[in-house]
């Protein structure tokens, strides 16, 4: 009986740093070998939800397919590790296509911040005042004041993350939606959100930003005392992630929509 294909011949391996992914990186590397990263056919990940978003980030622009196998805490992202026939794996994988958002955080001294979100772009207060905040969508404006600890513009894969701890609305990997969802909201006390077609323009202004200092956030980069934040998914990127047959992030995302 023949071997399935195998078009992932050369394999590039990154792990977290703790003792589980540096053993498991090891095994692996004696195993399979390790192609450097501009020159492996894919890249596989080591570790859990954390360091597949560091993954992915750093691999963003490569266009290589991303699979990764959980040896960390959260594992939402990964696949369940085994060190046997991983090219047989990698071969029958099932392809999951996403795409960040883009974010523009604009200072107070005026200076404009680009970064990209896999998760979500969130907006903070910095101070015990609550923030004060001014939602436009396409440039019309949808809420003139919500008082609230922030507000956060999530993707369909970050949707059962910090989302989802925000009582956001879970959204299915491949539906054209971002959800729009406040963070702990004073005013409008009974807002829970919005979804919003995945070509929507979100600007958010902050008002009163000297008096109600705000910080935005994407994935991790962090930029404080920002006055307005533009928010948009990006979909000249394309990140390809890799899934075992009925493990695939559709399936993990319609588990969670009943509780499991």
């Amino acid at each position: 009986m023949n071997s399935p294909a195998q078009p992932f011949k050369r394999i590039a391996f990154v792990a977290s740093q703790t003792p589980e992914a540096r053993t498991a990186f090891d095994l692996l590397v004696a195993r399979y070998g390790n192609a450097e990263p501009n020159e492996a056919d894919v890249i596989v990940a080591l570790g859990g939800d954390g360091l597949m978003l560091q993954t992915l980030h750093r691999f963003m622009k490569s266009g290589k397919p991303i699979y990764g196998m959980h040896r960390g805490t959260v594992g939402f992202l990964m696949n369940e590790f085994n060190i046997e026939r991983l090219g047989e794996r990698l071969a029958a994988a099932q392809t999951t296509v996403i795409h960040p958002l883009v974010m523009q955080a604009r200072d107070g001294a005026g200076k404009v911040h680009e970064h990209r979100a896999i998760n979500e772009v969130s907006l903070f207060r910095q101070s015990a005042q609550a923030a004060n905040l001014r939602i436009l969508i396409d440039g019309q404006e949808r809420l003139a004041e919500l008082v609230a600890d922030g507000v956060l513009v999530a993707t369909p894969a970050g949707s059962t993350a910090y989302n989802l701890s925000a009582q956001g609305t879970i959204i299915p990997i491949n539906a054209p939606l971002l959800a729009l969802t406040p963070i702990s909201p004073f005013r409008p006390r009974r807002w829970r959100g919005a979804l919003l077609p995945d070509k929507a323009k979100v600007t958010i202004e902050v008002k009163d930003a000297d008096k109600r200092p705000v910080a935005a956030v994407a994935d991790h980069d962090e930029v404080r005392h920002v006055t307005s934040v533009s928010i948009g998914m990006d979909h000249s990127i394309s990140l390809n992630l890799l899934f075992d047959p009925g493990h695939n992030l559709d399936e993990r995302i319609l588990r969670e929509q009943f509780g499991f």
